[in-house]
């Protein structure tokens, strides 16, 4: 039977992170995932150019049951040690919006920058093959494989959440935990399209394919991007932001005119534009499609001089603050990520070892720390990696 000092479960961001600095140290390393290709999230973001981290991964832009858990790794790996990293390699990058930073070419780049710094630091990789059984023993822990039984002194697991499941994801880490009496915060997709009843989404029917620049709430959180309507519901980067907030059966509140008081607008245009009709006036400030919906659906007919107050009160209200409740999410199907997960509280937060059980340690998106979108979550992928590669 084979031995080493550490092995990983998960081929992805984080464990191929944590087997690099592992073997760095003089560890022997295996990594194992069931999946065929290492990194296929890697492969697979930011439009296949890998969008790796944000130059904003502050701890406040993370979400987490224990929301301080994740101060001690994003202070001690920072985005500017992936970047350093990647320049090491010669992949070029350039930044977007909102500080997100792609690379300029394939993010296959990444995939391949880190399997070869696997291979130079002797860390072995596994593909295809699936882990059976999980035992501890006095030494730490034995694994059975398919026909193959292997042991090691320290268990990472790095296996992910249940997001996008066609790629192979699974509540495998959640049931690991469990199995040794860590705890696990409930999980549910996150950075997921949000969906609509079938009345309202007949409704706004008309508007599939509209995009708008919005300011979309749950609670006290807000995001300020784009917001799409869909043939489904409601998606775009600041429905994606706030799902992960949301909870079945809340509220979503969106301004479809950040900035604007709509009805001032309408109020001085019923003023100064008086046989304009409302459609042309919101049209101004919203896509013709939506500005033509919300006039009708508010009961605005014939000029805005024709208009009460209390109509354009209504349709300012539309605009302005449009409380919405989905009826779901799109799921882990199209989730980007999982929200919960392995509980924080039971881990080490500079090492992110089991507090109770010797040599097992979590990182990554199995763990109870969720990123906004935008390079956030590959920076907590990096930075858990990176730390319990130096402890293991």
């Amino acid at each position: 039977m084979d031995r080493f000092d550490v092995m990983v479960i998960g081929a992805g961001a984080a464990g191929m992170m944590c087997a690099v600095e592992a073997a760095k140290r003089g560890r022997r390393v295996l990594v194992l995932d069931h999946a065929k290709a290492a990194g296929e999230k890697i492969r697979i973001s930011g439009g296949g150019r890998c969008n790796f981290t944000n130059v904003d991964a502050a701890p406040g832009r993370f979400t987490s049951d224990n929301p301080g858990f994740c101060i001690s790794a994003l202070s001690r790996y920072r985005p500017a040690d992936i970047v350093a990293l990647l320049e090491r390699h010669g992949i070029a990058w350039h930044e977007k919006t909102l500080g997100q930073l792609f690379c300029d070419g394939s993010a296959m780049q990444v995939v391949e920058l880190f399997k070869a710094e696997m291979a130079r630091h002797g860390a072995g990789l596994r593909l295809a093959t699936p882990v059976r059984r999980i035992e501890k023993t006095a030494e730490g822990f034995r694994l059975g494989l398919d026909g193959d039984e292997v042991a090691c002194a320290a268990l990472v697991i790095a296996t992910g959440g249940k997001s996008i499941p066609k790629m192979g994801a699974t509540g495998f880490g959640y049931e690991v935990a469990e199995r040794f009496g860590v705890g696990v915060v409930p999980t549910r997709p996150g950075l997921v399209p949000l969906t609509l009843e079938p009345a309202l989404l007949e409704r706004l029917k008309p508007l599939a394919g509209v995009s708008v620049d919005a300011s979309v709430a749950s609670g006290k959180i807000r995001f300020d991007e784009a917001m799409l309507f869909t043939h489904r519901g409601l998606s775009g980067p600041a429905i994606l932001q706030v799902s992960s907030y949301w909870r079945e059966g809340g509220e979503i509140e969106v301004d479809m005119a950040p900035g604007v008081d709509a009805f001032e607008t309408l109020c001085r245009a019923r003023v100064e534009h008086a046989r304009q009709a409302i459609p042309t006036v919101l049209a101004q400030r919203l896509p013709k499609r939506l500005a033509q919906l919300i006039a009708e659906q508010e009961g605005a007919i014939g000029t805005i001089a024709d208009s009460s107050d209390k109509v354009l009160r209504r349709i300012a209200t539309a605009v302005n603050s449009w409380r919405v409740r989905p009826a779901g999410s799109e799921g882990y199907r199209t989730a980007e990520v999982t929200v919960g997960g392995v509980d924080t509280r039971a881990l080490d937060s500079r090492t992110l070892a089991a507090k109770a059980v010797p040599g097992l340690y979590f990182i990554g998106e199995v763990v109870d720390v969720t990123g906004w979108l935008g390079g956030y979550n590959f920076q907590w992928a990096w930075a858990s990696g990176w730390c319990a590669g130096q402890a293991v």
